[in-house]
């Protein structure tokens, strides 16, 4: 659910500019040592299991805990490389409601104002599961001036990330070769096949066939996380404790009695729209941005909460193959002299069949058309589709890179070309997906998404793989034609899971707010639609203002739009608020492709279905 571009200015051409932290993603680990420096550290602690029920509430007492002076003093470096930042620790209950369990450890990060201080902005960056701590060296110069530049901006990693906090960072293997020979020859290291909207009845014979070996895997990996030595901690992780840990760091540092301002993005407006919720006696100021719906989330199978947050994602990739097409042959290669945007997708309906096909009879390929496709929702891959839906600002790029890179790999596979720059080319995509996902130091992939997002679901008892796998298909057939074959996702491991946090805050979410808040989104999101943004706005009622962007991509921080931007800064500083349901434009000067802009590419978007 992560904002995936962080648009900070634009070159001379218009073009935003475009550095290593603008290019990947937040919610795409960076291959660097700000995730996986101390990997495994705290993970030896304890291997002792504790199984206990999940109790769920329907109402949250304030919390008083954390009033304990936070220590500032310099930042690891291995995670944080601003020297201008300051870092702490701070001791809470694992367990609120049980204070006899002992404590978490929460690693803080801060950056001073740069006016007069009037206090703090607590952010979190979303994912389920991003580094607070890594993303502020990244994002403080533009949460600054979003805020007006006169509160301190606070951060933190929530239970369950990175290698600091305590519990950290969830692994379930040893290492990658484990991880890879557990799941060899399934559809987790795949992805799945299928193509013309999943109408093939082979392709969903073959998906259904998987269904028994997918479903067993899935329970031995509940087994696994549980045995693991972060198992004992997992009941401990999830949105509720990191509402409450929010509170406890607000107390420690403007006092229990202040009001909390905070900033949440993604998953962090979940956070926040809970926060508000839970305690709304507490609530200052406050914009969540990108906003799942609560009350679905509180209440669906997270297999079917996930289907319905892809309702735009289509949209938004017309839009991309619009922005091209616009462009051109000198500025997108991918279109021909006269190429409409369903020309360009009738290429990559060719792309993925040729991928498919040679998948399909038996060739030994390493880039299929599900890795082309790229996880949706979960650790995605830059250099695949699904991640271009997050982030506009790297269309331009995609098209004229990767695309011709996937064109040339696929037709080498569906050939039977054994040339070996070719291989080459295709291992090294390949390899450069899986280092974008968060690993560890050995290179096991992490489950703190998975621990986060599915010790908050709800109960599901009875769940089925092959009931899954019928959703995803109904997905594909009627939400999303290029998505909603997406795997894996974390949502489809809930079912699985062998625990559920011991505290999850299920509504209601209509709370009277001691302030007001703005709820923010985009018009067209890949993950977080527009709609989730309404629902809370309506539940909240008066004490909501909806802020909508007529653009493409995951928050309205995926692209620049001067209006947005200074609607958050007047209401940060001056504690001004637009009209509800006001409509910013994204900027003119914020190019996608060579000379086109997301006004051009809106006023020639095709109605027709890809």
């Amino acid at each position: 659910m992560t904002p995936l571009s962080w648009s900070l200015g634009r070159g001379n051409d218009g073009s935003p500019r475009r550095r290593k932290e603008d290019i990947y993603p937040s919610h795409w680990p960076r291959p660097s040592s700000s995730v996986i420096g101390k990997a495994m550290f705290y993970y030896k602690l304890s291997s002792i299991l504790v199984l206990l029920t999940s109790k769920v509430v329907s109402a949250a007492p304030l919390s008083h805990h954390g009033h304990s002076q936070i220590h500032w003093g310099p930042c690891d470096p291995s995670v944080v490389n601003d020297t201008s930042l300051s870092c702490g620790f701070l001791d809470v209950p694992l367990d609120y409601h049980n204070l006899s369990v002992g404590n978490a450890h929460l690693a803080i990060v801060k950056a001073t104002a740069t006016g007069e201080r009037r206090g703090s902005v607590l952010f979190n960056p979303g994912g389920p599961g991003d580094s607070g701590v890594s993303d502020l060296g990244i994002l403080k110069e533009l949460l600054l001036q979003l805020t007006g530049g006169v509160y301190d901006i606070i951060s933190w990693d929530p239970r369950g990330v990175g290698t600091l906090t305590i519990p950290g960072e969830i692994f379930c293997f040893e290492s990658l070769e484990e991880y890879t020979t557990f799941f060899n020859g399934t559809i987790e290291l795949t992805g799945i096949e299928e193509t013309g909207n999943f109408t093939d009845p082979a392709d969903v014979d073959a998906l259904l066939a998987e269904a028994p070996t997918m479903e067993k895997q899935y329970e031995e990996l509940g087994k696994r996380c549980l045995n693991s030595p972060t198992g004992r901690y997992l009941k401990y992780i999830g949105t509720a404790a990191a509402v409450r840990d929010l509170v406890s760091i607000a107390n420690a540092i403007d006092g229990p009695d202040a009001p909390i301002n905070y900033f949440g993005t993604s998953y962090g407006s979940l956070l926040g729209s809970w926060f508000v919720n839970m305690f709304p006696e507490r609530v200052g100021r406050v914009i969540i941005n990108g906003v799942p719906n609560p009350v679905t989330f509180a209440t669906q199978k997270p297999s079917v909460y996930f289907a319905r947050q892809l309702v735009s994602a289509d949209t938004i990739y017309k839009a991309m193959l619009t922005g091209c097409a616009l462009a051109g042959p000198s500025a997108c290669p991918a279109a021909l002299e006269g190429d409409g945007p369903l020309d360009i997708d009738a290429k990559f309906q060719a792309l993925l069949k040729a991928a498919h096909d040679a998948a399909r009879a038996g060739s030994s390929v390493t880039l299929t058309s599900g890795q082309i496709r790229g996880e949706y929702g979960s650790e995605l891959h830059w250099m695949a589709l699904a991640g271009q839906m997050y982030a506009p600002a790297g269309w331009a790029r995609f098209m004229n890179e990767t695309y011709a890179q996937l064109v040339q790999i696929v037709n080498g596979e569906a050939q039977g070309n054994s040339n070996g720059s070719l291989t080459r080319r295709s291992e090294d995509f390949f390899r450069h997906t899986q280092l974008l996902k968060r690993t560890a130091s050995n290179g096991s992939p992490s489950y703190s998404i998975h621990a986060i997002t599915c010790g908050d679901a709800i109960d599901l008892h009875g769940v089925t793989m092959e009931e899954q796998f019928k959703g995803i298909i109904d997905t594909t057939r009627n939400v999303s034609h290029m998505f909603g074959a997406s795997w894996p996702a974390p949502d489809y491991l809930c079912g699985f899971w062998p625990v559920r946090s011991v505290e999850r805050y299920q509504g209601p979410f209509s709370k009277k707010l001691a302030n007001k808040i703005i709820v923010a989104s985009n018009v067209y999101d890949p993950v977080t639609p527009l709609a989730g943004a309404e629902a809370i706005a309506s539940q909240l009622g008066d004490d909501a203002v909806l802020v909508r962007q007529n653009g493409f991509g995951h928050t309205t921080l995926a692209t620049v739009s001067t209006c947005t931007n200074d609607i958050f800064a007047a209401y940060m500083v001056n504690g001004t608020l637009p009209a509800s349901n006001t409509l910013c434009e994204v900027d003119t000067d914020f190019a996608l492709f060579s000379g086109v802009n997301t006004e051009d590419i809106l006023a020639h978007l095709p109605s027709a279905d890809v």
